[in-house]
């Protein structure tokens, strides 16, 4: 399982809409905890369809199997290079906060971003938020190895850490969503999460440990990190992926597709590009804690070239 590569195997979201919902989470959390199933079905309907992505988050310590009445906390977050952001909300656990979440329009933030959203969202402006994810009903390992995480962070004061439902790689555990840039980590310890929060509060990505920025599918995760390994740069907002195709050319976004040509851009006006090939030759792994094993395909990069203005993208 340890020689598994981490890179290119983060959750795809340019969005991640999070509500606090305290008490145990089922499997399928958003129709399986105290949250009301069917405003988690509209809700995961409502991003899906505009590349985003719903999860629940609750703080690290006890949860008591209690449906309670407690206001929640809600976080709205873009992803992407030079509109990454997040905005919050407290909303009262009623009719009146479930009314705020089902007026989101995913729509218009994709197109106005947080000009869209109307009262009560208010600009963050605190810590980074660290989410560890801790869904043991969904795979048992998120919560052997992501709960004592979170619980250690807390208590070595480490600002918004929070318990997160899914995120993908359970074989990753613990893994690690930090935001507002969207980096995904796995198999991370406390001390290897300081260090990556501390490069987020200074606008950096650490590699080290890293599955890659959901922004972006998996072809476009493994580029950019291997521009980033490539030529050292680790400002987080400094490349962005530009184009993804596959090798006959067509634009593609399709993951299942073999071959990729991957055009990452430097904000300085440098590009690559970068061939990521899909192989199988990774020894079998479980996908989660008491899976039969299997052997999960992995984003592979071929080849870096830095591309010149008389070069053909």
């Amino acid at each position: 399982m340890l020689a598994e590569p981490l890179a290119a195997t983060a959750a795809t979201a340019r969005t991640w809409l999070l509500v606090e919902q305290p008490g145990p989470w089922g499997a399928k959390a958003l129709t399986e905890s105290h949250l009301d199933p069917e405003l988690g079905r509209a809700l995961e309907a409502a991003a899906g369809a505009h590349g985003a992505r719903v999860a629940l988050i609750r703080r690290p310590g006890r949860h008591a199997d209690c449906a309670g009445t407690a206001a929640r906390r809600v976080f709205l977050a873009r992803t992407e290079p030079g509109d990454s952001w997040i905005r919050t909300t407290v909303l009262p656990d009623s009719p009146d906060g479930d009314a705020v979440l089902r007026a989101l329009d995913f729509a218009a933030l994709d197109a106005d971003g947080p000009d869209a959203l109307p009262e009560p969202w208010r600009p963050y402006e605190g810590e980074p938020l660290a989410l560890v994810c801790t869904n043991g009903k969904r795979d048992r390992c998120c919560a052997l190895l992501g709960r004592p995480l979170a619980a250690e962070l807390t208590a070595s004061g480490i600002g918004n850490v929070w318990e997160i439902t899914h995120i993908g790689g359970h074989r990753f555990s613990p893994t690690l969503l930090v935001l507002p840039y969207g980096y995904a980590y796995g198999r991370t310890g406390a001390a290897a999460v300081k260090d990556v929060l501390e490069a987020v509060r200074q606008g950096r990505v650490r590699t080290e440990g890293c599955r890659g920025r959901s922004a972006w599918d998996r072809p476009g995760q493994a580029a950019d990190l291997a521009v980033r390994e490539h030529t050292g740069e680790d400002g987080a907002d400094a490349l962005t992926v530009t184009d993804v195709r596959e090798e006959s050319g067509e634009e593609s976004q399709e993951e299942s597709a073999g071959r990729w040509e991957v055009t990452v851009a430097h904000r300085d006006g440098r590009r690559w590009r970068v061939t990521v090939v899909s192989v199988d030759d990774a020894l079998p792994v479980p996908a989660s804690c008491g899976v039969v094993p299997g052997a999960p395909a992995r984003a592979h990069v071929e080849s870096i070239a830095q591309v010149t203005a008389e070069t053909p993208v």
